[in-house]
């Protein structure tokens, strides 16, 4: 058996990796597919496999793969791009005649109709037209978006800002609780043709998360609900690009419909243990906070 991972050097890419090799695959048995030698370095050090190739580049992708290969595609972070690139190792795949392609989408998979999950979707069609093997892995949202990226300016503010409904719910999980389960279905049988939704054990809403940073901080912070135009404004008068903007309040309205709030416990089924809770995540990002 060999497995191959693309964006291998992103944090999902190499907590995946991490998690194979503490499983016992041998490093020889692993391939990172990365942009370039500099970017695995640490990943080669430790006898992991390497092929250069860029998912805008497909004729990179040429020989990246083999027959026997079990291949994890990471999506990539391009939104609007994404759909092409991923195209390209679908391609690839498909001409070698991988054992297994297994691509990490977006929870609800075809039932996600906001615009973020468009090039999931995209994808996943993609996929099941190539007539490949198969796994889905429809992750949800990352925990550490709001308790570790988004804390310092929450606690800037005292408050975390969004144009989600009061009492809408959430069901994040870590990136190694996403991580440890691609691990499972690249090295155990069983999993083909299958999709997983992937989410937390546990939904919060933006209420309990908010009295949780305060617990934790030792300092009020509360939840802000502002209508969808005044969020978009917000954001875009703080740097971010109209159309990001747009997407980021389309996910909160999403959020508002419970799209992301099911806890189907195909997650921890997987891993054989309990998702990561939310107040572990802040914990984390408290702790990496400055002072």
């Amino acid at each position: 058996m060999s497995i191959v991972i693309t964006g291998a050097t992103g944090q999902l890419g190499r907590l995946v990796i991490a998690d194979l090799l503490a499983a016992g695959i041998p490093a020889d048995g692993i391939t990172a597919v990365a942009r370039s030698r500099e970017r695995a370095a640490d990943l080669v050090a430790r006898g992991v496999g390497l092929h250069i190739a860029d998912y805008d580049e497909p004729e990179t992708f040429t020989r990246a793969f083999r027959p026997e290969d079990r291949v994890l595609l990471i999506s990539g972070s391009e939104v609007g791009r994404r759909t092409a690139q991923h195209a390209a190792v679908i391609e690839a795949a498909r001409v070698t005649g991988v054992a297994q392609l297994a691509y990490t989408g977006v929870f609800g998979g075809p039932r996600a109709d906001f615009q973020l999950a468009t090039e999931h979707r995209e994808t996943e069609q993609l996929i099941l037209d190539s007539g490949l093997p198969y796994t889905f892995l429809r992750n949800n949202w990352y925990s550490e978006v709001y308790a570790v990226n988004e804390l310092p300016g929450i606690l800037s503010r005292g408050a975390i800002v969004t144009n989600v409904t009061p009492g809408s719910r959430i069901a994040t999980a870590t990136r190694a609780d996403y991580a440890a389960a691609a691990a499972v279905v690249l090295r155990e049988d069983g999993h083909l043709g299958r999709a997983y939704e992937l989410s937390g054990d546990t939904a919060w809403s933006f209420e309990e998360f908010a009295e949780e940073v305060s617990r934790q901080a030792g300092r009020t912070v509360v939840h802000t609900s502002l209508p969808g135009a005044e969020r978009a404004a917000l954001l875009t008068s703080a740097g971010v690009p109209g159309p990001l903007a747009e997407v980021l309040v389309d996910v909160d309205e999403a959020i508002s419909r419970g799209l992301l709030a099911g806890t189907p416990g195909d997650l921890s089924r997987l891993t054989g243990r309990p998702t990561t809770p939310i107040a572990d995540t802040i914990a984390a990002g408290l702790a990496g906070q400055p002072g």
